[in-house]
């Protein structure tokens, strides 16, 4: 359990209370928030739970296992043996097919190796990027937690909510959905950046 496990059952409630205020009243005109909904497409405690479901303890050993897999295609590329002293249509047939075999494992963009390699690095980076979202949110949910909008949602709730209270749910929700947001778009960046990963393996 790290910091933003510890945290998120403590604001649960508080988004909670900040999503009802929001639902009942509206949202106050011209309030950012209304463009973080936009971004997020979530209320501010599903996106935090979203954003807790991220292990990046999953991702601990894929860079090594894939960087190990390109070290075996590189190895396999260069140890099938040429014809030696075999020689005919046969030799030749078969040491065309060894060299495209030998390409299609190692030495080149679209290579297996590389692709490996690629792939490693993306893991890597994916890896980062969920252990970073979380500290992010875990100091987001710390910011509302101790703010004076945790204060204006804690009291007793009125009917219809007052526009301190409105204001301040709209306020916290913003802070988090922001947050969600800007940590999600860098993940859209590496995923468009790697779309190329997709793509077969000419043979």
């Amino acid at each position: 359990m790290d910091r933003l496990d510890q945290l998120l059952d403590a604001a649960t409630p508080l988004l909670r209370r900040a999503e009802e205020v929001l639902e009942v009243a509206g949202v106050p005109v011209g309030h950012p928030v209304l463009d973080d909904f936009r971004r997020v497409r979530l209320m501010p405690a599903d996106a935090a739970h979203s954003v807790a479901g991220l292990r990046p303890s999953a991702l601990v050993d894929a860079a090594a296992d894939l960087r190990a897999g390109a070290r075996v295609c590189a190895d396999v590329a260069t140890s099938l043996p040429p014809p030696g002293d075999w020689e005919g249509e046969a030799a030749d047939a078969y040491d065309d097919r060894r060299r495209r075999y030998a390409v299609h494992l190692s030495g080149t963009g679209e290579s297996l190796d590389e692709r490996l390699e690629a792939s490693a690095d993306l893991a890597a980076a994916l890896h980062d990027w969920m252990a970073r979202t979380r500290d992010n949110l875990a100091s987001a949910l710390a910011d509302v937690l101790g703010s004076a909008e945790s204060i204006t949602l804690s009291a007793p709730p009125g009917h219809p909510p007052s526009m301190a209270e409105i204001r301040a749910a709209a306020d916290l929700a913003s802070h988090v959905l922001r947050v969600v947001a800007t940590d999600y778009a860098e993940a859209e960046d590496l995923l468009q950046g790697s779309q190329e990963l997709a793509n077969p393996v000419p043979l």
